[in-house]
């Protein structure tokens, strides 16, 4: 490591991207489960149609946002607007856990969006700033191992404290950012930045120009367009399957498995009633990226990027297909690892797609519509999540339909009747336990018909990029 030296602006830039994923995924990982969760755990018992409307709408403005924020950054300083987010982040994080209406909830999050918004550009820019053609390889490489680092370490750290408070969880992701403006303060110093002569207004309306100069180009619309689809498979990820793992998956079969071989890491991962909460299941995606994603792009590197996009995006529909599609803990970690696999292969090759599609003189033009797929993705998933997941697999609206065609009379979920006491109400007068109840709605309801659903867009995606690559691409 002694041929590659950096500034200590750049280990200073990837200490602040540590905390800051690990802030925002010990909040993002576990954000479904507070959301729909029963109130009497401390959870705010949401529909998850509200849950969807929040997640999806307020994620679509943060991945559009720096866009936008980049300028903001440019005309102010790095440092000014990275103390600017991170007083953001810090307050909006510890008022997330203050709220519990849904108008309370949806505003302080966008709040965080905006300082996270603040955040992204700066520190990808911070990183290119510190690094030459000598180093900028391996300083990439650092920092994309230390976004999957934070994005590992937050949850499990999370996990642990919301068994003891929900609130605690948004307490250290605020404890995080202010560890941040202290780095800030100490270490970061502003990178070389280039005078700005433009008004602000002017360069708001120069960045939606180059959005629109772009987007003319019809080619690349549709492949952004193509490519929404795979990014709305992608993100229930997020959405959903935090949510089917907590209402479906037994998990306690991973807990009783491994207490047989290591019964004191068995015991350190399950939670008292001997299972594996959700997220921690989910955090193994991150754990996977970092483990496998130099070796699988060293393998695919030979490959056309579209086509290993196309094969990635049908690996990730599958995964999490075949996350949904039994109630095996096991299963449901094999389902995730290939899961991970896809989101190895498609997400790296998008930007060098993007960058191959664009004309040599226009290529930061198409850059910085990136996100704009990512952004509309999530919007769309937030609706998949929430009316779409409900009707086909929620708990709790499937027991509920259930409870009516018993004919049962059964006081509605309600501050003071939480779901739990719903759940176990309902298992009382039909005479069953809740894992009884469970394995009947399972069989009658048939929840993972919601996979097949996440499969047709997944195959959708691809056969729309195929068609794309064989006639539109090459007709143009």
């Amino acid at each position: 490591m002694k041929r590659f030296r950096f500034p200590k602006t750049f280990w200073a830039a990837n200490s602040l991207e540590l905390f800051e994923r690990w802030a925002y995924y010990g909040v993002f990982n576990l954000l479904a489960l507070y959301l729909t969760g029963s109130a009497d755990t401390g959870a705010l018992g949401f529909s998850q149609v509200e849950k969807g409307l929040i997640m999806g709408i307020v994620n679509a403005i943060l991945y559009f946002l720096p866009v936008i924020t980049g300028s903001i950054a440019d005309r102010f300083g790095y440092k000014k607007i990275l103390i600017l987010s991170f007083i953001i982040l810090s307050t909006g994080y510890f008022l997330m856990g203050l709220f519990s209406s849904f108008a309370g909830i949806f505003l302080t999050f966008f709040y965080v969006a905006i300082g996270a918004a603040l955040f992204k550009p700066i520190i990808s820019a911070t990183i290119a700033k510190t690094t030459d053609d000598s180093n900028s390889s391996v300083g990439f490489g650092l920092f994309y191992m230390v976004i999957n680092l934070g994005g590992l370490i937050g949850p499990l750290v999370a996990s642990e404290l919301r068994e003891i408070s929900w609130h605690y969880i948004f307490i250290m992701s605020s404890g995080a950012l202010v560890i941040n403006m202290a780095i800030v303060f100490i270490f970061y110093q502003d990178p070389g930045q280039k005078p700005v002569t433009d008004s602000f207004s002017q360069s708001i309306k120069k960045v939606f120009v180059n959005i629109y100069l772009a987007l003319k180009d019809m080619k690349f619309t549709i492949f952004l367009l193509i490519i929404v689809m795979g990014w709305t498979v992608y993100w229930q990820f997020f959405y959903s399957l935090p949510v089917y793992i907590e209402q479906w998956t037994d998990t306690g079969v991973i807990y009783r498995s491994l207490h047989g071989i290591m019964p004191g890491f068995a015991d350190a991962i399950a939670n008292a009633d001997g299972q594996i909460l959700a997220e921690k299941l989910i955090t193994l995606d991150a754990l996977f990226i970092v483990l496998f994603q130099v070796l699988l792009s060293s393998l695919v590197i030979r490959f056309k990027p579209i086509n290993t996009m196309i094969v990635g995006f049908l690996v990730n529909a599958i995964g999490i297909t075949l996350a949904l599609l039994t109630r095996n803990g096991w299963f449901l970690v094999m389902s995730i690892f290939i899961f991970s696999l896809g989101e190895m292969s498609f997400s790296p090759k998008i930007l060098e797609y993007i960058a191959k599609l664009a004309p040599r003189d226009k290529a930061a033009l198409y850059m910085g519509t990136y996100f704009l797929p990512i952004a509309i993705g999530n919007f769309f998933a937030g609706f998949i999540s929430g009316r779409i997941y409900e009707v086909t697999a929620d708990k709790v609206v499937l027991l509920e339909m259930e409870v009516a065609r018993w004919g049962l009379q059964m006081p509605e979920i309600s501050s003071t009747f939480s779901q739990q006491d719903y759940m176990a109400r309902a298992a009382a007068l039909m005479g069953m336990d809740i894992p009884e109840l469970t394995q009947y709605l399972w069989i009658n309801y048939n929840p993972p018909l919601f996979g097949v659903i996440l499969m047709s867009l997944g195959v959708l995606t691809c056969l729309a990029l195929i068609i794309y690559d064989k006639i539109i691409f090459r007709y143009h």
